[in-house]
């Protein structure tokens, strides 16, 4: 796979929303598992690129569900399988809240990240 292009939705949601782009073949990934997840993140109100795993050469490593990474990644991954693409549109209260990330993410943004299952460890 390579870096993926992330379309924005319409308007931002209330609750997380989830879009397979590609259904993967491989092991499922399920909480407590260490994954291994190569992504895009994309804040919606600029449509502007602000993470990704794929300019850095090696995906993000994490446990499933231990609360490593936001709510909405936790929820969004779980049931993926290896191989596979997601779509993940997060409402701020799964992503970074009303306090954001300063300087990199604004309070109560929608986020919407392109997530490819590479690995469950």
């Amino acid at each position: 796979m390579s870096k993926p292009e992330v379309t924005l939705p319409d308007s931002a949601p209330d609750e997380l929303v989830l879009d397979d782009i590609t259904v993967g073949d491989g092991p499922e990934a399920s909480a407590g598992n260490l994954v291994e997840v190569h992504y895009v993140g994309v804040a919606l109100s600029t449509g502007r690129e602000f993470d990704s795993s794929w300019d850095r050469g090696e995906p993000l490593t994490f446990q499933l569900g231990a609360g490593q990474v936001i709510p909405g990644w936790d929820d969004g991954v779980q049931g993926m399988k290896v191989g596979g693409r997601r779509r993940l549109v997060i409402p701020q209260d799964l992503a970074y809240g009303p306090q954001g990330i300063p300087g990199v993410i604004a309070g109560g943004e929608t986020l919407i990240f392109v997530c490819d299952l590479v690995n469950v460890i």
